[in-house]
């Protein structure tokens, strides 16, 4: 079991910044890919970034590359989420998200691949 904790959101003007964090805690010697999803009011939850275990691997939606940096510390079991150039479009409730796997490489994609979620995170981003 993998207890997840986001904190970092807030109100930022567009072309603003912010840097979400997920603690994780519960299973620190496991091995597990983690992400960050978003879900804006009246609309479904969406994928934001992956991170592979080994940090080797990151993936990022369409709406995101280049603004979005998605990066973990193991030793300190914390997952990050450095936003740039902040757009209206981006407010929404951010989530973190973890998996066990075996593979160090393994990122996940969708919600589906994960078992462990965060209460979230609000991020508003005023016009």
């Amino acid at each position: 079991q993998v207890q997840l904790v986001e904190s970092g959101g807030g109100l930022v003007q567009a072309g603003g910044s912010l840097r979400l964090s997920c603690a994780a805690s519960g299973r620190a010697s496991g091995t597990y890919a983690m992400g960050w999803f978003r879900q804006a009011p009246g609309k479904e939850r969406e994928f934001v970034a992956a991170i592979s275990w080994s940090g080797g691997s990151t993936y990022y939606a369409d709406s995101v590359k280049g603004r979005f940096t998605i990066s973990r510390d193991n030793a300190k079991n914390t997952l990050y989420l450095q936003m740039n150039s902040l757009k209206p479009e981006d407010t929404a409730v951010y989530y973190c998200a973890a998996r066990d796997t075996i593979r160090p490489s393994y990122t996940g994609l969708t919600s589906s691949d994960y078992a462990y979620w965060g209460q979230g995170t609000q991020v508003t981003v005023s016009s």
